[in-house]
């Protein structure tokens, strides 16, 4: 297969390799020991963001607290880009200052003190609250999910950062398998023994639910500290906003093999924008919706799927990604993931016993966090460690490029329903499957 060397992306990964970073003067035993430890610290980090997000699932929990709230799917519809907007410009924004950080850990601590913070004082307002809706509550609701995200953002561009910097290439896929497979069984076991409790029919306790995902982020936030991390010291031009974006921009425009890559992360970032609306059309396919329209008990069983999906498709993942490649990872992945949306339609017919399978729908939807980390993983490989921020900050740009309409999604779901909406997004994440056979594999090329 003919490979074009001359890209600047490929060249400026050349000069990179062949640069000693400060980690370099180390032993290799002390290296080693040092990556089984931070190798056991990422896991755990990641174990108990997993606990913590389990109970803010945002195909599940998040879209059915603004149902809760009265909603509408115009605002269901903002979740997505509220998510995908702080997942995208504050990391861009915020490239420059991640890389010239000497030491990356305390960024990671900070930012999910900040996730933390947000969920307590969600908490603290269901509490006031004592627990009844009110007209306020989804405009706070809103801001505290929009200022949690922002923080969520520059905590995955740290995380992916270090994990360029601390974890050998091949060793990232287990990393992923171990996180996402233990963090599952921990999570499902929490979320079985409490959630059954605090979405009961009647008696929904959101005060516990937020207060109890506040900590998990709080611990997690906590773990980065143990990080054993070398200093860095790079420098870097101070750009404005506008220099930002150009530099982004510039990075597509010369880089064909990360242009390649970013296609297909924005072609698959269209599937998020049906995330809040899985949850509904799955409960309004049960006999009597209308009479028990608050009843979110049949979620603890959902987020359970969803989890459990997450982690058996990262049985095949991981292993995959560290033997032959992210490449192959993404293809198999978003072959599933292309059916997640037909298959939610059809066990969701009315008159129908087909709806006592729509927990199916989730299993599928499990690979979701998976792709968006194994497109985290393949930039890591594409690019040089010194501009992994900025390469990141503009892969996330463009996974969030279409979810600036997915309130319009919402809005014609409200109007004509999920048919079309549906159908049509899944034909585009089959576009994005087709894109990644044009994917450049470093591993088929790199001994490293």
């Amino acid at each position: 297969m003919h490979v074009p060397r001359s890209e600047p992306g490929l060249q400026s990964l050349s000069r990179a390799n062949a640069e000693k970073s400060p980690s370099d003067s180390s032993s290799p035993n002390e290296n080693f020991l040092h990556q089984k430890h931070n190798f056991f610290v990422l896991v755990v980090h990641q174990i108990l963001m997993r606990t913590g997000w389990i109970f803010k699932t945002e195909s599940i929990i998040m879209p059915a607290v603004l149902d809760w709230l009265g909603g509408t799917g115009f605002l269901r519809g903002c979740l997505p880009m509220l998510n995908r907007f702080g997942q995208s410009i504050p990391p861009l924004l915020l490239s420059r200052r991640i890389k010239l950080l000497s030491h990356k850990k305390t960024a990671l601590a900070a930012c999910g003190l900040v996730m933390a913070l947000c969920f307590l004082a969600l908490s603290a307002i269901w509490y006031y609250a004592a627990g009844r809706p009110a007209p306020w509550m989804a405009m706070a609701f809103l801001i505290g999910y929009a200022a949690f995200f922002m923080g969520t953002g520059v905590n995955q561009l740290v995380f992916s950062t270090l994990q360029g910097k601390l974890i050998p290439a091949r060793r990232r896929g287990r990393l992923m398998l171990c996180a996402n497979v233990l963090g599952a069984i921990v999570a499902i076991t929490c979320a079985a023994i409490l959630l059954k409790h605090w979405l009961r029919p009647g008696n929904t306790e959101f005060t516990w639910i937020f207060g109890f995902t506040g900590i998990s982020f709080a611990l997690s936030a906590c773990t980065g500290l143990f990080l054993v991390e070398q200093r860095d010291a790079y420098s870097q031009a101070t750009q404005g906003i506008g220099g930002i974006f150009r530099s982004a921009f510039n990075i597509l425009t010369t880089d064909t093999n990360f242009r390649r890559c970013s296609i297909v992360a924005a072609l698959y970032g269209s599937s998020i924008m049906l995330m809040p609306h899985y949850q509904l059309l799955g409960r309004q396919a049960v006999p009597g919706y209308e009479s028990q329209a608050n009843d979110l008990s049949v979620l603890t069983f959902w987020v359970i799927v969803q989890n459990a999906g997450t982690a058996l498709f990262s049985l095949v993942a991981g292993p995959l990604a560290d033997r032959f490649g992210n490449r192959l990872v993404l293809q198999v992945l978003l072959l599933c993931l292309m059916f997640a949306p037909i298959t939610a339609l059809l066990l969701s017919q009315s008159n129908s016993t087909l709806h006592h399978f729509y927990p199916v729908v989730f299993l599928l939807v499990g690979p979701m966090p998976i792709v968006i980390r194994t497109l985290n993983n393949l930039t890591l490989e594409l690019s040089p460690r010194a501009e992994h921020p900025r390469y990141l900050g503009t892969l996330n740009l463009c996974l969030s490029g279409p979810v600036v309409l997915s309130p319009l999604i919402g809005l014609l779901i409200d109007l004509f329903g999920f048919s079309v909406v549906f159908s049509g997004t899944s034909l585009i994440i089959l576009l994005s499957w087709l894109m990644t056979f044009r994917l450049y594999e470093p591993r088929h090329h790199n001994s490293t």
